[in-house]
């Protein structure tokens, strides 16, 4: 029997199924400066949706904390227990001073704001089932597995939203991750190595972190791109690759890595991605889902400019404006004329789809 959750509660049905707390951003005497990483951008994004009026407080997901006995369901009791000591949570996040400081700090201020987030993951997978599609505004920790953490990724959030969804979900035995962060994620990769109920599609800068050649064996579609990959390309290779993978194997959920360090300029992604070429990025992948009806979940992953913030900011407003999301969009569309005509258009648009 699966232990008792909080984080499979019905969410309310007048909210969008977009999941945050503000407790994900990490604020604390500047040391979260120390890592490339915007530590604010959640809350960043969520605050130009409330600008645009697409959210409002009352109207988003509340992400919980994930419990031990949540992290439990893919973590070991060893890896949960290695996160007391602070210099492993340091060499995780990359951030050295952490190392100095007293682990109950670091629970509190480095990784409460991980474990909510990754709560936040484990609620969207239920929630894109439920209705059709979900974004974690947080999340993507791609390099995290079981046992191991690093590159920023403390918990296996993806993993773990899989697996949830596996032994709680009735129907949902195969899952599809489509990995588009500019670094590849060696972390679901080692934990779905032997499962053939989970096929990973990635696409990563083949020179950067982590090149782990033994986690790549996981991966069934492979592109391994250049070092400053630009839009055409890169757009043309996601396209051929999200389809084929989606003709390939149809899966009951998608989760989509959707990292921002492709971005041009991103110090540690060496792509050269434009910023419209990262909002064509995602309505390729949603199109794909939804003329497919897969439900699919968003998570946002990596990226590393302060810029970054608005552009996934951008791309929700475009999938919405594309139809592509909508609050009362759910999977199955039955007798929903706005999802049929919204199935109809993605379908036609995939064909035409202009990569300019």
């Amino acid at each position: 029997m699966p232990h008792r959750t909080e984080l499979y509660e019905d969410a309310p049905p007048a909210c969008w199924p977009i999941v945050y707390s503000p407790d994900y951003n990490i604020t604390f005497m500047g040391l979260e400066k120390l890592h490339p990483f915007d530590a604010g951008k959640w809350g960043k994004v969520i605050n130009f949706l409330k600008e645009e009026k697409l959210i409002a407080d009352d109207l988003i997901v509340q992400a919980r904390e994930a419990t031990d006995e949540d992290l439990l369901v893919v973590h070991t009791r060893r890896y949960l227990n290695k996160l007391k000591w602070s210099f492993v949570v340091a060499t995780i996040t990359e951030i050295p001073p952490v190392a100095f400081l007293p682990n109950f700090v670091v629970q509190r201020k480095v990784l409460k704001p991980l474990r909510t987030q990754t709560g936040g993951t484990i609620m969207a997978g239920k929630l894109a089932v439920d209705r059709g599609w979900a974004i974690n505004v947080g999340g993507g920790f791609h390099h995290c597995s079981s046992d191991k953490g690093g590159g920023f990724c403390a918990y296996a959030d993806i993993t773990l939203a899989v697996k949830f969804l596996f032994e709680r979900v009735q129907g949902v035995s195969k899952a599809t991750i489509i990995d588009l962060d500019a670094h590849q994620g060696n972390g679901h990769e080692r934990d779905f190595m032997d499962d053939h109920r989970v096929y990973i599609m990635d696409a990563y800068n083949r020179y950067i972190y982590p090149g782990d050649g033994f986690a790549k064996r996981a991966i069934k579609r492979k592109v391994e791109l250049e070092w400053g990959t630009e839009d055409t390309e890169y757009l043309q290779k996601v396209q051929t690759q999200v389809e084929g993978a989606l003709n390939e194997l149809k899966p009951d959920i998608i989760v989509y890595n959707a990292g921002t360090d492709i971005l041009d300029g991103d110090p540690l992604g060496g792509l050269a991605i434009s910023p419209q070429g990262i909002v064509k990025r995602d309505e390729v992948v949603f199109k794909a889902a939804r003329s497919r009806r897969i439900p699919i979940l968003m998570v946002t992953s990596g990226g590393y400019q302060k810029r970054t913030a608005r552009i996934i900011a951008d791309s929700i407003l475009n999938l919405h404006n594309l139809g592509l999301i909508d609050k009362e969009l759910v999977s199955s569309g039955a007798g929903n004329p706005k999802v049929e005509q919204m199935i109809r258009d993605s379908t036609k648009d995939l064909t035409n789809l202009s990569l300019q």
